[in-house]
């Protein structure tokens, strides 16, 4: 008896409809009569919705699923759709081709945004907004830094850096750069204290809090109670 595997039968269109749905679907092509391959048609459509009840009272999805009608039939299917009939080529639309930057970034570690807009300072006119801005891209290219190399940049490096990415345009002033690390440095160094801090108390949560020591948590010295109210007396070895 010979087997009959999927792979020996008809290609399936939407596979996720299944064989029978296009086994329904091979059947609408036999049809002759119009009249009853239109009502067959619109069977097969109710049946194809209800493999998804929560979408099939939408208008888009009705749309949807008269589409996936003439897909399955290979586009061969002859009945009256509430719905434009779609053609092969439509659907058959390639994509067009997504253009991918080539720029070079010269800096990885401030990224090509940095560089941009240093270009576009260079010919700013408001002088106050431009030094401010300036400032605001010298803080982050030093955090920048730090995360790259582990250790805080010298001024000299700053400067170059901005020059040269502005091509030569913005050149910073080396006194308002040195009070920016030092504001750097104490912003980095109380973030640093404050994120040891958080670490011990998270640790001394974990571990439980130290209780202060009374009489309820005294050890235990294998004392036992006796005689008047308050006395103690320990036990004696002979």
């Amino acid at each position: 008896m010979r087997k009959n595997y999927n792979y020996t039968r008809r290609r399936l269109y939407l596979p996720e409809y299944g064989r029978h749905i296009h086994e329904m679907v091979d059947q609408l092509l036999q049809i002759e009569d119009r009249e009853e391959r239109n009502r067959q048609a619109r069977a097969v459509i109710a049946v194809m919705g209800n493999l998804q009840p929560l979408l099939r009272d939408t208008a888009d999805f009705t749309h949807k699923l008269w589409d996936h009608l003439f897909i399955m039939s290979d586009f061969q299917l002859d009945v009256d759709s509430p719905y434009p009939r779609p053609t092969r080529d439509e659907l058959m639309i390639k994509p067009s081709r997504m253009e991918y930057p080539q720029e070079r970034i010269a800096y990885k570690h401030y990224g090509k945004y940095v560089a941009r807009m240093l270009r576009k300072l260079r010919d700013e006119e408001n002088r106050e907004a431009t030094a401010a801005a300036i400032d605001s891209l010298a803080r982050y290219m030093r955090a920048k830094s730090f995360e790259y190399n582990q250790e805080h940049p010298n001024n000299e490096v700053i400067i170059k850096d901005i020059k040269r990415m502005s091509e030569g345009g913005i050149e910073i002033d080396e006194v308002a750069l040195n009070n920016l690390r030092s504001e750097y440095k104490q912003h980095f160094s109380a973030r640093q204290a404050k994120g040891a801090q958080r670490t011990t108390q998270k640790a001394g949560a974990k571990n439980g809090a130290s209780k202060p020591y009374n009489q309820k948590n005294r050890p235990n010295t294998g004392a036992r109670k006796s005689g008047g109210e308050g006395t103690m007396r320990y036990n004696s070895q002979k």
